[in-house]
């Protein structure tokens, strides 16, 4: 199974029945995916970040019993830390920009990347859908 694949299970995996957090994810992706082809960013980055992007919205309703999007860029990424480093197929050095696009993913204009601008994108179309 290849990286994207097997962090697709662990988001599912640790989203658990929450169906809302897991279509969202998949659909965040299937947009990143679609800018990638036209603005050339990095695949695995991309593709990673798009799908864990909210993995710490739960943490953040455990913890500060809200899902602002601040609190999930606190939580979110160490829990995606944990996911990729157990992916043997995941570029171990994307890690980091991994990590820096969830803890700014509802910022724009901290992070100036190409990989950044493509998750923000897609997470609001998503989102404009979604509301």
């Amino acid at each position: 199974m290849d990286s994207r694949n097997q962090i697709i299970s662990e988001m599912q995996k640790y989203f658990g029945d929450d169906k809302k957090r897991i279509n969202h994810a998949l659909k965040v992706l299937k947009y990143s995916e679609e800018l990638l082809l036209e603005r050339k960013g990095d695949c695995n980055v991309v593709i990673a970040a798009a799908i864990l992007h909210d993995i710490g919205i739960h943490e953040a309703e455990r913890k500060y019993k809200s899902n602002a999007g601040k609190y999930q860029e606190i939580e979110g990424p160490p829990i995606a830390k944990d996911i990729l480093e157990k992916i043997e197929s995941f570029p171990k050095e994307k890690i980091p920009e991994v990590l820096e696009i969830i803890a700014h993913h509802h910022r724009p204009g901290i992070i100036k990347t190409t990989n950044f601008q493509i998750i923000y994108d897609a997470d609001c179309r998503v989102n404009r859908e979604e509301s």
